[in-house]
């Protein structure tokens, strides 16, 4: 335990780090710019080096299913958790939480702190199993997306065959992609990592280093808290991450996994961050809804409320991801995350009741002035 509560001492420093440098940076730009190096560079090395270091068999087929049915069952969910939450769902706010909610950015809230506690064979499962998680924000997610703007719109005008095209040559080019298949096709030959040229496996081994510190400095020079609807915000990530531990439950239950590593994971992989790919779609819709001079109370999403809960989810995520794993082997059990599960659906529902007790005495104080 002190191992792992020094580990996640010098993991938040990074973060404060990246906090005290926030003057620094910006402009969004420079902050997409180390973004882009933790995508396209640490990311896909580190995801090299874990793959080529596990065996290959048709097993690993069953995590991309898997992440895919969860976020299947995220979105066939919303409509019932925006009714709980007294939200329209053909509203701009439903449509975008829609969008969100059942999407996962593990790269950027989970894999680090896999890779640091579980080690290289639990991050390569992860890695296999964001494959579904991608198929599913930016393909399904695009075609949702579509399908919300048409029916906003009432209209027939948008003829997008180009852009699935383009879609699904981003996700045969995007690098994460493209180093586990070759790890894949190597693991296939019979190539490990000790069979590359010390050339190649050093540069994999040097980049992948860079992946924790980077990822840690970027949440703290990226998280952005804002006033306003932040309420609604952390009482739905509270609700979300409360079924989707119950989801994991099911999984393990199913699956019967016995592996304290392997519960671990099945419980902290679907607790990501949403995703920045369905906000790429969400923005794609506005840019040409704004071209179209359609009002802003009109629009099919509300660009700012998604940037606020993607701001959001990604310091939660990681608090709860890094918390879970800090704990070691106590959230290896069924009945602790269950009970868990319960606690953050309870507490999802304390944002909303300070609220209206708020109102409530305000009113009281009101009328006892007037």
């Amino acid at each position: 335990m002190a191992v792992a509560l020094q580990k996640t001492f010098i993991l938040i420093l990074l973060i404060v780090i990246g906090l005290s440098l926030r003057s620094k940076f910006k402009s969004k730009t420079e902050l997409n710019g180390i973004k882009e190096m933790i995508l396209s560079v640490a990311l896909p090395s580190t995801v090299f080096v874990a793959l080529m270091g596990v065996k290959i068999d048709s097993t690993l087929l069953i995590f991309p299913l898997i992440t895919l049915a969860f976020n299947f069952f995220i979105y066939l969910s919303m409509p019932y958790i925006l009714t709980l939450f007294k939200l329209e769902t053909d509203s701009s706010i439903g449509r975008t939480l829609t969008m969100l909610m059942p999407s996962l950015a593990p790269g950027l809230s989970s894999f680090p702190f896999i890779h640091e506690f579980l080690g290289k064979e639990p991050l390569a499962k992860a890695a296999m199993a964001d494959v579904g998680n991608k198929f599913f924000a930016l393909n399904f997610l695009y075609f949702v997306a579509m399908n919300m703007y048409l029916k906003n719109n009432k209209t027939n005008d948008v003829k997008e065959e180009g852009k699935l095209k383009s879609l699904l040559l981003s996700l045969v080019k995007e690098p994460i992609n493209i180093v586990m298949l070759l790890a894949i096709t190597f693991l296939s030959f019979g190539i490990s990592f000790d069979d590359l040229p010390s050339v190649v496996s050093e540069i994999f081994n040097r980049t992948s280093a860079l992946m924790t510190p980077m990822v840690l400095i970027y949440i703290g020079l990226a998280v952005q808290l804002k006033e306003g609807k932040i309420r609604l915000v952390s009482s739905i990530l509270l609700f979300r991450a409360g079924i989707t531990i119950l989801f994991s439950v099911l999984i393990i239950t199913v699956f019967q996994i016995s592996s304290p590593t392997m519960v671990l994971l099945a419980v902290v992989v679907p607790l990501s961050s949403c995703s920045f790919w369905p906000f790429a779609h969400m923005s794609a819709v506005a840019l040409k809804e704004e071209t179209n001079h359609i009002p802003k109370e009109k629009r099919t999403f509300n660009i700012e409320f998604a940037v606020l809960v993607l701001a959001f989810s990604l310091p939660f995520s990681t608090i709860l991801v890094m918390g879970i794993l800090t704990a070691g082997t106590f959230f290896a059990h069924t009945e602790t995350l269950i009970v868990t599960a319960l606690g953050l659906i309870a507490v999802s529902f304390v944002p909303k009741y300070l609220a209206k007790t708020s109102r409530m005495v305000k009113a009281r104080v009101e009328k006892i002035e007037a």
